[in-house]
């Protein structure tokens, strides 16, 4: 099963809206099929694992990092396929929470006389696969937010200089982090300010991850990166209900996908946000900030995981910070964080922390 989940991690970024699943077949103790969610979400992993193991699969067993699918969509059922080539055993690691699947397709593989067992490796399985359950339950992706800082958590200097605070390995990791998600996601500020592309590079994917800038005005620059290459990888953009109409036809022009979401004060709601990139299927979305859009997620308590690198240097009190205000008067009110990964990358060092 540890296996699987590995394999199915090699997905993430690439299935969705469906989940990055992974499977493995055992026969006599040797391994005879692996396999893994197709980019575009299909093949699905067991019907990659079954080609591989061929006429071998009869009596086999089969590892599957979540519960077969069991209703005809693009493709027959995962459960139906398992049966067919004479699985014995499956072995899953947590059961799928989707209406059309949930249960079913563990009652499937029973009816048809094959041992199931359920559960080995659950946590982990239901980690990776957190932001595919997020969407299906709440109709949002999981949400990382990555902060690169200081050792006195800033962003930026007075000027706004910030290329760069952290290393090339820092720098070279987080375009890895960007692969694995389905999206990439900044605020309007660090769009005008960075002119961000916001690509993966030097990684060799296949698949872009979509683009995404939360602007409540679409004040935006039209001659910049991201509109100029809005045609070659998406770009998104949430925006107010309020935007000015010419300005949202410019960028469908451009090629961009416009999203319509509340606003709450003065600023885009975060959860708004959210549901819509839920609503267009992605499951786990990247956000490098700037400061406001790091305390907007924050304060409305919808990051679910903290990546921060820390740099060995200081910049003071007037640099940028990394978050900004989020009316935190009490400490009991503040969000707080588990911390599970802490590592050295270059001269940095990173921390993971989850909710």
């Amino acid at each position: 099963m540890a296996l699987a989940l590995t394999l199915g991690r090699r997905g993430q970024g690439n299935t969705w809206p469906n989940p990055a699943v992974g499977c493995v077949i055992v026969r006599d103790g040797r391994i005879v099929g692996r396999g893994w969610t197709q980019p575009g979400g299909r093949p699905h992993a067991e019907t990659e694992a079954l080609a591989q193991a061929g006429q071998a699969a009869r009596g086999a067993t089969a590892y599957v990092t979540l519960e077969p699918c069991a209703h005809h969509g693009h493709t027959p059922p995962c459960a139906d396929a398992l049966i067919a080539a004479g699985i014995a055993r499956v072995v899953v690691a947590v059961e799928d929470s989707d209406s059309r699947v949930s249960g079913k397709g563990l009652e499937m593989l029973r009816a048809a006389g094959i041992r199931v067992d359920v559960g080995v490796l659950r946590d982990e399985a239901a980690h990776d696969l957190q932001g595919f359950f997020l969407k299906t339950d709440l109709g949002r992706p999981f949400l990382t937010l990555k902060l690169a800082v200081s050792l006195d958590g800033r962003i930026a200097t007075a000027t706004g200089e910030s290329q760069w605070i952290t290393g090339p390995s820092s720098r070279r990791l987080v375009h890895a982090m960007r692969a694995r998600h389905d999206a990439v996601m900044v605020g309007g500020g660090t769009a005008r300010v960075d002119d961000p592309s916001l690509t993966v590079r030097d990684m060799g994917v296949s698949r872009q991850p979509v683009r995404v800038v939360v602007s409540r005005r679409l004040d935006l620059p039209l001659m910049g990166i991201l509109a100029r290459t809005a045609r070659d990888v998406p770009v998104w953009i949430a925006h107010g209900r309020d935007a000015d109409p010419m300005l949202i036809n410019t960028w469908q022009d451009l090629g961009a996908v416009m999203l319509s979401c509340d606003v709450e004060g003065v600023h885009l709601s975060p959860a708004s946000v959210l549901q819509a990139l839920g609503a267009q299927g992605l499951t786990r979305v990247f956000s490098e900030g700037g400061g406001a859009l790091a305390a907007s997620f924050l304060a409305a308590d919808l990051v679910d995981e903290l990546i921060t690198f820390h740099a060995g240097l200081t910049l003071g009190a007037e640099g940028h910070p990394a978050i900004g205000a989020m009316g935190i008067e009490r400490l009991a009110d503040a969000p707080r964080f588990r911390l599970v990964d802490q590592q050295r990358i270059g001269p940095d060092m990173m921390s993971v922390w989850r909710r």
